[in-house]
């Protein structure tokens, strides 16, 4: 069965359980992390064969790995602040990040 991602890289996400915003700036559409990671922080063990979102954290300097189960549309769409940002993203406009450079 082909799946396809809900949450697209620039746009702002929010963490359903931990309550924090953040912008998408990659997208897996498989877990692709390591069996060690998904069994020691994966508590909730989230599907695998599903997407899987890299997302810078708003007010932090922190990036996560984050299954879309776990995501939902943020309810504001406004900027995020991280330093990462400038890295990572473009320019914000309408709710979004636009693609900076070249995504993975």
């Amino acid at each position: 069965m082909e799946y396809f991602a809900k949450f697209f890289v620039g746009q702002i996400v929010s963490h359903k359980k931990f309550d924090y915003r953040g912008a998408v700036f990659n997208v897996d559409a498989t877990f692709q992390g390591s069996d060690e990671w998904y069994a020691s922080v994966a508590q909730s063990r989230p599907p695998k064969d599903q997407p899987w979102y890299h997302v810078l954290v708003d007010g932090s300097e922190q990036t996560t790995y984050v299954a879309e189960r776990h995501l939902k549309s943020a309810e504001h769409s406004k900027p995020i602040k991280n330093p990462l940002v400038a890295e990572l993203c473009g320019e914000f406009t309408e709710g979004r990040y636009s693609i900076r450079g070249r995504v993975h």
